[in-house]
């Protein structure tokens, strides 16, 4: 995370609030997530949910703004637009698809990743390869630097015939081994039938990118929105997309200060509901990357936290 992120996300000291940074990356802060989760019995004793993507909820309201764009750029429901998504977790595009499945007439997804670009892999080859934590590229589009999608399993059961047993063999064996690959057939439909298409963008890319929209709109985006819309603009290209192309914005640039300011050659400005944020007091507490030991805080916590 940036300095203004960890700002954002420390500096709350509600009694009813505990910020947790765990000794690792986003995907091993992702699997103690889903072990805390698996245990049913903590999870009910102690009202455990989560609030990303591993949440179906999450997805569900999600759904909702692909329609909203769609009905804001289109006239006639025959009209189909494209969609731009810049994606690590595979959770936000996996709405597109779910409302592309529900009838929405979306042309292309277009997968955008950064330079973990284990899912561009798959939409070009086939080869799914998720990476280790020490494989893992530190990027300047942080929010998207995640080598194991957990939302790419929903999409696999659709693309492979709805066949747990299959998807449970990959996602529970294969990928502990290194991944898998799907045939030639597979590949094909997730590009024909489903929509998809990917590209892969670097720090480079990414400093053009918001350059040339704030010199050319007049409008200041984020790494990861530049992520999208330079994947967008290559996928236009290579593939001849011809239906419009809605690249959906990520984060506002202010958090991304440092990356903003060696693009256009200055900070973006601090909203003014921002200010003073970085000179908050932080409140967090360091565990190891260890589901037991965040099992063992939050019991505590509780026990000793009024509300």
């Amino acid at each position: 995370m940036t300095p203004f992120q960890q700002a954002q996300m420390f500096g709350l000291d509600d009694p009813n609030i505990c910020n947790i940074a765990l000794d690792g990356v986003f995907d091993d802060c992702q699997d103690v997530v889903k072990a805390v989760s698996a245990d049913a019995n903590f999870k009910a004793e102690n009202r455990i949910g989560a609030v990303n993507s591993i949440n179906w909820a999450r997805l569900m309201a999600q759904v909702v703004y692909y329609i909203n764009c769609y009905l804001k750029v289109t006239t006639e429901n025959t009209e189909k637009v494209s969609f731009s998504v810049p994606t690590g977790n595979f959770g936000d595009i996996c709405a597109g698809h779910i409302a592309r499945q529900m009838g929405l007439p979306i042309d292309r997804l277009i997968v955008a990743t950064n330079e973990n670009d284990v899912l561009d892999e798959f939409f070009r080859t086939g080869s799914y390869r998720p990476r280790s934590s020490e494989q893992t590229h530190k990027t300047s589009s942080p929010s998207m630097d995640i080598s194991r999608a957990s939302n790419f399993e929903r999409f696999a059961f659709d693309l492979l015939g709805r066949d747990a047993a299959q998807i449970k063999e990959l996602f529970g064996t294969k990928v502990k081994e290194g991944g898998f690959n799907v045939d030639k057939q597979a590949l094909e439909a997730a590009h024909a039938e489903y929509g998809f298409l990917s590209g892969s963008s670097t720090h480079a890319d990414r400093l053009a990118t918001i350059k040339d929209v704030h010199e050319r709109y007049g409008v200041l985006v984020d790494p990861h929105t530049a992520d999208g819309i330079k994947v967008a603009r290559a996928v236009q290209e290579e593939y001849g997309v011809d239906t419009p192309i809605i690249c959906l914005e990520t984060a506002l640039p202010v958090k991304f200060a440092e990356t903003i300011k060696e693009a256009i050659g200055s900070e973006p400005e601090v909203p003014e509901r921002f200010a003073g944020i970085l000179d908050a007091e932080r409140h967090v507490t360091d565990l190891p990357n260890d589901a037991a030991a965040v099992k063992d805080y939050i019991t505590q916590y509780i026990n000793k936290t009024e509300v």
